[in-house]
């Protein structure tokens, strides 16, 4: 990738802090309690609060799209809003969609194979199963906004947002886009978190309604944030921040590999994203600073962000560019045991 390859103008986002354009306001959020399915006792998680779509963008109907589907419209619809991108003055046909999920539609796909278990399979709702495709948010993005680009939805492991990103920026290099929205998220159900339960992967924190210290566990979250990326100086805008390179590997160690892909630059800030492993002092993990040297701040991850294991990375950048940092170049890094995604970016 190429230096200053691609720029961010524009982003939108449905999370616990709400429907936004923009920035998110710099707040604390809490786990809250569950409640829209039966729980033996307390159970908490970072949920975004139900709202009407069409309240926040007109025209949208959604009364037979899953959760995420909805989500990924409106952070989308908000992101060309805060852009400023008319798309009646652009080719539709070079607008990509890059998609990033780890679970898809799992509400109604959970919702299709239970009708399919108490009814049989010629029982289902045969409506139902095109929104069960992972694939149907990113579709009814580019049918909403009438955009004819490349559509491309992933999942890699650990690393779908990082992965969306680097795909939608290769769109951009090798002229196949001129403009990419790129989207990352998921929903939470009663049968994710129960499996998180059954694997015994949450932390004390769901279960108890006092603030506790930061501790080992997982506090699940839900949520979408869509990002706009243009080639830099294709208008005259506001940007957030340049992505100038990136890489992202399932294996291999990342010391080397990283301080290559920065030919030299020492970053004056790491933001912490994944599951926070890079920042994590222990012996058991490499630090951040290891790798980039003891010079370089760390922005540690939120745990609003942590809780979306596969597609936090968009959610981490947001709320590192809302802390406001200083200029410069950043380093946006996650580690886990199958490899690591690292995104050198300059912010503005």
């Amino acid at each position: 990738m190429n230096s200053k390859l691609s720029t961010i103008t524009g982003i939108g986002s449905v999370t616990p802090f709400g429907p936004l354009a923009g920035l998110i306001p710099q707040s604390a959020v809490e786990p809250t309690p569950i409640t829209a399915w039966k729980t033996d006792g307390l159970r908490r998680a970072f949920q975004v609060n139900p709202f009407q779509p069409a309240s926040v963008v007109p025209g949208l109907k959604t009364r037979r799209l899953d959760r995420l589907s909805a989500w990924a419209l409106v952070a989308a619809s908000l992101a060309l809003q805060d852009a400023g991108i008319d798309l009646d003055q652009i080719d539709r046909a070079r607008v990509a969609v890059v998609f990033a999920t780890g679970f898809g539609c799992i509400e109604l796909t959970e919702a299709f194979y239970q009708s399919a278990f108490a009814n049989g399979w010629s029982g289902t709702d045969p409506i139902t199963f095109p929104e069960t495709l992972a694939n149907s948010p990113a579709g009814h993005v580019a049918l909403f906004h009438n955009v004819r680009g490349p559509n491309i939805t992933v999942s890699s492991k650990h690393f779908s947002g990082e992965s969306a990103l680097l795909q939608a920026a290769s769109l951009l290099r090798h002229g196949q886009a001129d403009l990419a929205i790129v989207i990352a998220g998921d929903t939470l159900t009663q049968a994710m978190y129960e499996w998180y339960e059954t694997a015994h992967l949450l932390s004390p924190a769901c279960y108890n309604s006092e603030p506790l210290p930061q501790i080992s566990g997982y506090i699940p979250s839900e949520g979408v944030v869509a990002l706009i990326l243009e080639p830099e100086g294709s208008r005259n805008t506001r940007s957030y921040a340049h992505l100038q390179t990136g890489r992202w590997t399932s294996g291999g160690e990342p010391h080397e590999s990283i301080r290559q892909m920065l030919g030299g630059s020492v970053p004056s800030l790491t933001i912490c994203a994944g599951d926070g492993a890079p920042c994590d002092p222990s012996p058991e993990t490499y630090s951040a600073s290891s790798i980039v040297g003891p010079n370089t701040a760390i922005l540690p991850a939120q745990p609003v962000a942590l809780g979306l294991t596969d597609t936090g990375a968009l959610l981490h950048l947001v709320l590192a560019l809302s802390a406001k940092p200083e200029r410069g170049q950043a380093l946006m890094l996650a580690t886990s045991s199958r490899g690591y995604a690292a995104l050198l970016l300059e912010l503005l």
